[in-house]
């Protein structure tokens, strides 16, 4: 009877392998399918688990935290995290917990103990319903009507790998059999980032590898290589994505007034202080700071900086009163700041701080090749409100020609400027490109 859920019972044999505690065994099921998880975690609490249930790696590590499970189930594939990574940070930081893919397979070496057949069993009851409401074949080897665990882990992990593609060829090519979109494959670059490029990919796994964590983060770069596209996946991605993200530009603001913006002020603090006011840090409380330009701001005010990054705790001008706030600081500079440091420029302990974990933004030399890439995402975009123009090859090879010391910033600006000159005409040609202003 393919078409019915397949009941879940326990069997005997389980209940006499359990050893009896006062607490119940604790799991945490990490899938972005919430039919899936929804449907294991129901099957893992009949066997008296208690169980959390995680849509994305992040959301499984914070619940990892707290409820210190015994075992982890991971998808495999995650919608903000590489798996692979995932499971080697959650095992160095977990050593303890049992880790399983949701076919039933390893996720890492891990402790195996007397409840890894009660998951297995789960595991398997959850394939099989899914399974039957595809109406696919029946899993290769399963006798009618056994309802006892599996004995061994590779049996049952080739049972539903052979299951689960059988189960594809039941369904239109494309689809998962746990639903009728289409398969989703995680890429390895961001969405933020257009191009692929090795160079390019690197910077999406170093922002995947960190973003759930509140670590300090520098993003080195060149002007125009999309240092805030970065800091902006990275508080997407994170634990912190609701609370706001906000911005401050170091060598946007008077010297003057940039302590007043970075930590607020009081009335009458200063000149012109009609009112108090609340600063850039404070605003960011329980989210992402982003301090573009960090190479920029005064060494006196560099000083107050680290007091802030050291302690949590911040001063309003003009007040004698600190504020504790919880924030993830995200820098960026397009200057080397390790050289600036041994100059005497920038303080060496600050940046110690703030450069945690590195991340550089490649320029658009370095990964000419996505240039044809970058071409079509900025044309579709500029084509949002009128006919999207194309570019011919002539047009195509001056711009490959170019050494682009502006990166993606200024490739964005040549098109619009070509556009425009283009006017009704659907086709850049090569005399509507034109360099200039960087």
């Amino acid at each position: 009877m393919l078409g019915l859920p397949v009941p879940v019972v326990p069997p005997p044999a389980l209940t006499m392998l359990r050893p009896r505690r006062a607490q119940p065994r604790a799991a945490v099921v990490a899938s972005a399918d919430a039919a899936f998880r929804e449907r294991l975690a129901s099957l893992l609490r009949g066997l008296r688990w208690q169980v959390r249930a995680a849509a994305s790696g992040a959301e499984a590590w914070s619940e990892a935290d707290k409820l210190l499970p015994e075992a982890l189930i991971v998808d495999t594939w995650l919608p903000d995290l590489e798996v692979g990574e995932f499971v080697r940070d959650f095992q160095g930081n977990f050593p303890d917990v049992d880790l399983l893919h949701t076919d039933g397979t390893s996720a890492a070496h891990a402790p195996r103990g007397g409840h890894r057949q009660e998951l297995l069993y789960a595991l398997r009851n959850c394939q099989e319903a899914d399974t039957a409401a595809w109406n696919a074949a029946p899993v290769l080897g399963e006798r009618e009507g056994r309802s006892e665990p599996p004995d061994e882990i590779a049996p049952l992990s080739q049972t539903l790998v052979a299951s689960r593609a059988q189960s594809m060829e039941s369904v239109a090519p494309g689809l998962s059999p746990r639903s009728n979109f289409p398969v989703v494959v995680v890429p390895e670059r961001l969405p933020e980032m257009v191009g692929e490029a090795p160079v390019l990919l690197e910077v999406s796994r170093r922002v995947r590898l960190v973003a759930a964590r509140s670590t300090p983060v520098l993003i080195e770069g060149p002007t125009g290589s999309g240092k805030e596209l970065v800091a902006r996946a990275l508080h997407r991605l994170s634990l912190r994505s609701s609370k706001p993200f906000v911005v401050i530009n170091c060598a946007a603001i008077p010297e003057a007034l940039l302590e007043a913006e970075l930590f607020g002020h009081t009335r009458g603090a200063f000149t012109g202080a009609v009112q108090g006011r609340v600063g850039r840090i404070e605003a960011a409380d329980g989210g992402t700071l982003f301090l573009d330009e960090i190479g920029e701001m005064p060494l006196a005010l560099q000083s107050k900086l680290l007091r802030f990054v050291e302690r949590g705790e911040l001063q309003r001008v003009g007040d004698n009163e600190t504020v504790k706030v919880d924030v993830r600081l995200v820098a960026a500079t397009h200057r080397p700041l390790v050289q600036q440091t041994e100059q005497g420029i920038f303080r060496a302990d600050l940046y110690y701080r703030l450069a945690v974990f590195l991340i550089r933004t490649p320029g658009l030399g370095a990964h000419l090749e996505d240039l044809p890439l970058l071409v079509e995402h900025f044309l579709e975009r500029m084509g949002r409100n009128e006919p999207v123009k194309r570019l011919d090859a002539g047009a195509m090879q001056r711009l490959m020609a170019h050494g682009w010391p502006g990166n993606v910033r200024e490739l964005e600006h040549v098109l619009e400027r070509a556009a425009i000159l283009a006017g009704a005409n659907p086709v850049v040609t090569a005399a509507e490109i034109e360099f200039g202003g960087f």
